[in-house]
């Protein structure tokens, strides 16, 4: 029996094009507000389930454990089933596990729903570069990822003032069954909106779909962008997740009160990336400029914003963490770039065996950063030496150089070619 689909969208059409984008929108801005939340909660989550610091850290890196550990069949089950049926699937994972997490009276239970919703939204992003690449032409994926990524800014955004204004009337078990609704609404909305990808030929055997995840990792083109790229986002992850904040209270002497502020226009400067460098990247095309160089060069740009911050070069921090919010986000015109490079059956391998790079490294980064911080002596007070930030952001500002180096042999290979 023939399963209910969409009926096929005119793509000229922009009420088509908004049917197609609007619900791989909302995924995204609601992984992004999953992603970020534990952050404004985390008093609560300690004095409620008596947990230390430690276990904190671990709780809210379940997320990208899980995250992380699903993108390569993530990638298959994409080429395989379409984008979907595998978001809409797993987004009800997404919810339950919200659900588990709001009920959840012990560091476990909470661990467990963490997991869940990790694995739920694993797909938002993945799953809309691929239908990007189905319904759309080549010449504005550029743009059309460019926002799908200012969704998920958006969505880091609502996970900070809107939901402190929330505790003020639920708590945070309230706060997570709201998310839970949220998910499931969203999980409908991309099944009954998105059109259903049509099969012109029977489906590839599961053998040869695992043969592609190895095609990606054997192209040499792949392995000439991914270092750069992975280290670029990894990078920025770990700043913009954690060490940002520190970093503005111990180097940059801003009061506590005035942090918070300066990070939301970090994150309204990302968002303003996502969609200007979109933009700028599909102009260029058309112009004979190539994604990739676009990218290469945003890149670029942002390694120089990082070694302004590790060298402390005398700007105003707010300025410092606005340029590293607009660039950091170039690196994700590199998902264009290889999916341009590739066939479109293999697009969702591809960028899952990017995304899973990426998450993993955002890890080591993060984790590795803190570990050099440890070195030094942290003060009565609680803030860490100066000194550590510097050695730390020095050591992945050296990984980034050497990527780019290894970098320019590719430019004959992949991404730079009009699509």
């Amino acid at each position: 029996m023939k399963m209910f689909s969409p009926p096929r969208p005119n793509a000229g059409r922009a009420s088509s094009t908004l049917r197609i984008f609007i619900p791989f929108a909302l995924g995204y801005f609601l992984s992004y507000v999953f992603r970020v939340v534990n952050a404004v909660i985390a008093p609560d989550l300690v004095a409620d389930l008596n947990i230390d610091p430690s276990e904190l850290g671990l709780l809210t890196s379940t997320y990208f454990i899980a995250f992380a550990s699903s993108q390569l069949p993530l990638g298959v089950l994409l080429d395989r089933f379409g984008p979907r049926m595998v978001e809409s699937f797993l987004l009800l994972f997404a919810g339950a596990g919200a659900i588990i997490f709001a009920l959840s009276h012990t560091l476990t239970g909470v661990i467990i729903g963490r997991a869940f919703i990790g694995f739920g939204v694993s797909a938002c992003l993945m799953a809309a570069f691929k239908s990007y690449v189905i319904w759309f032409p080549g010449s504005i994926l550029s743009r059309i990822n460019g926002l799908q990524m200012a969704a998920g800014g958006f969505g880091a955004l609502a996970a900070t003032t809107p939901v402190a204004w929330a505790l003020h009337f639920t708590d945070w078990r309230g706060l997570f069954w709201a998310l839970a609704l949220l998910s499931f609404a969203v999980s409908l909305a991309v099944f009954l909106m998105v059109p259903e990808q049509e099969k012109t030929t029977e489906p590839e055997k599961l053998t040869s779909q695992f043969t592609g995840v190895l095609q990606a990792f054997k192209s040499p083109a792949f392995w000439r962008i991914a270092p750069l790229t992975t280290l670029s986002q990894s990078g920025y992850l770990a700043l913009q997740g954690l060490w940002a904040g520190p970093w503005l209270r111990d180097v940059a002497n801003i009061p506590k009160a005035r942090i918070a502020p300066i990070l939301s226009w970090s994150a309204l400067a990302m968002i303003t990336g996502f969609i200007f460098l979109g933009f700028l990247a599909e102009k260029l095309v058309q112009r004979g400029i190539p994604v990739l160089t676009t990218a290469v060069t945003g890149m670029t740009l942002f390694i120089g914003v990082q070694a302004m911050i590790t060298f402390a070069v005398p700007l105003p921090a707010p300025v410092l963490l606005i340029l590293f919010g607009f660039f950091g986000t170039a690196g994700i015109l590199s998902y264009t770039a290889l999916t341009l490079g590739f066939p479109k059956k293999l697009s969702g391998r591809v960028t899952t065996s990017l995304n899973m790079m990426v998450f993993v490294a955002a890890f080591g980064v993060q984790w590795a950063i803190g570990a050099i911080i440890n070195c030094w002596e942290v003060t009565a007070a609680g803030n860490y030496d100066p000194a550590g930030y510097r050695t730390g952001f020095l050591a992945i500002l050296a990984c980034q150089l050497m990527a780019l180096i290894w970098f320019w042999p590719v430019s004959g290979l992949v991404g730079l070619k009009k699509p």
